[in-house]
């Protein structure tokens, strides 16, 4: 009589059993999943990384083409309903074949919902440019003849935003 294999360990989660074989079959049909988790940010551009993130990977049938799921928040979801077939094409030029097929959009909650929280980073604010101070000079002389000093410095103001865009970007 021939005994059973003993398990060891008692339950496992069966995705963390099947992981191999679906691991396998994916890359069996040229898709290293590991590959969108990992490169995202370069796959995606920053924008859309900022925006959604890759959650699931599913084949339908036995041809080529994956459905890629994304999560991002709802008030995003539209921003990246827009970006599908470009993303779609970046995707499938990282793998230099049609390796997604579809992407499939799921939204969520930013915060609350403790199994699907999204951690989504803010844009990153722009620094504000200081004022050149040759043109902060030439706004102050060309508001130097009005009386009224509320107004002066109002004109000031609008003098230093003129001057600042028709000139262009100052040097620093």
């Amino acid at each position: 009589m021939t005994q059973k294999p003993a398990r060891g360990r008692g339950f496992a989660r069966a995705a963390s059993i099947l992981q191999p074989q679906i691991r396998k079959a994916a890359e069996g049909r040229g898709f290293a999943v590991t590959r969108v988790l990992t490169h995202w940010d370069e796959i995606a551009g920053a924008e859309i990384a900022r925006l959604a993130r890759p959650v699931k990977v599913s084949h339908s049938g036995p041809g080529f083409g994956a459905t890629l799921t994304l999560l991002t928040t709802g008030a995003n979801a539209p921003l990246v309903e827009m970006q599908k077939e470009r993303l779609r094409d970046r995707i499938n030029a990282a793998y230099g074949y049609n390796a997604v097929a579809r992407l499939k959009i799921t939204q969520t909650s930013a915060t609350g919902f403790a199994e699907a929280q999204a951690a989504f980073a803010p844009p990153e604010a722009a620094p504000e440019p200081r004022p050149d101070p040759a043109r902060c000079a030439r706004a102050a002389e060309l508001a130097a003849p009005v009386q009224d000093d509320h107004l002066r410095a109002a004109l000031e103001d609008l003098g230093r935003a003129v001057l600042s865009r028709a000139s262009g970007p100052s040097t620093r």
